[in-house]
């Protein structure tokens, strides 16, 4: 069973909890215990605090990828499903404050729709606390794994959004006129114009006049910026409004 344990603790992460073993191990506490007592004592891992408060972190990064690829795959991407959903149901908090942990498991699993989803939100809050190199680690990942699934409307949705996220964390980790900046929002507004009218049009072409702006690019800037007053002067929302004319002022 120590093995079955440690193969278990890999799937989940260097440090793994008691609590989120117990959940996931089809064992009882008695043998739970005594399979982790068994890790502790041959120096696989090592214990910190009391079950059901104890963690655990294998003592080398190592031993945790030896006991992860001891798996076969079949068997790994069901111990990464399985995990992502007790993180889900049981400790929503991991969910909200480290999404990148359930975009991880779900990656391994083999899951892109659910992968996508919470590579996106990891991406996103980082944004939020001005992680942008991190952000755009997990951004770049979520398209990546977008490319794979079938293309339908909302993939092409939910590709316009992460490249507008990935387009704020360019522009601060490469600068505002950086070529790859450009990508991102030219491949957003080539999304829209795939999809036809969309609401993410108005914020692809705001972020896109911007960057022409950024580059001295006026002409190309004023098509675009004239092409979003007319866009948001149909809106009901006058902060889009107010965007699109001071794109124009600038």
């Amino acid at each position: 069973m120590a093995k079955l344990v440690a193969q278990l603790g890999a799937a989940i992460g260097r440090t793994f909890t008691y609590d989120l073993v117990q959940a996931v191990a089809p064992l009882n506490e008695a043998t739970l215990q005594e399979a982790l007592a068994q890790l502790v004592e041959a120096e696989l891992v090592v214990q910190r605090g009391m079950p059901p408060q104890a963690t655990y972190t294998f003592k080398h990064a190592l031993i945790q990828d030896a006991a992860h690829q001891s798996l076969l795959r079949g068997t790994r991407q069901q111990y990464h499903q399985r995990i992502a959903q007790i993180l889900t149901e049981r400790f929503p908090e991991a969910a909200e404050t480290q999404p990148e942990l359930l975009a991880q498991h779900y990656t391994e699993a083999r899951l892109g729709e659910q992968a996508v989803v919470y590579w996106q939100w990891a991406g996103q809050q980082a944004l939020q606390r001005s992680a942008y190199l991190e952000a755009g680690q997990h951004l770049t990942t979520g398209l990546a794994l977008l490319a794979t699934l079938p293309e339908t409307p909302g993939r092409a949705k939910q590709e316009i959004d992460l490249q507008l996220a990935l387009g704020s964390a360019l522009i601060a980790t490469k600068g505002n006129t950086a070529p790859e900046v450009e990508q991102a929002y030219v491949r957003a507004r080539a999304l829209c114009v795939q999809i036809g009218e969309t609401p993410q049009l108005l914020p692809t072409l705001r972020d896109l006049c911007r960057f022409y702006i950024s580059r001295g690019a006026l002409p190309m800037a004023r098509e675009l910026g004239e092409q979003l007053v007319r866009l948001a002067e149909h809106t009901a929302d006058p902060t889009r409004r107010l965007e699109a004319h001071s794109n124009q002022w600038y």
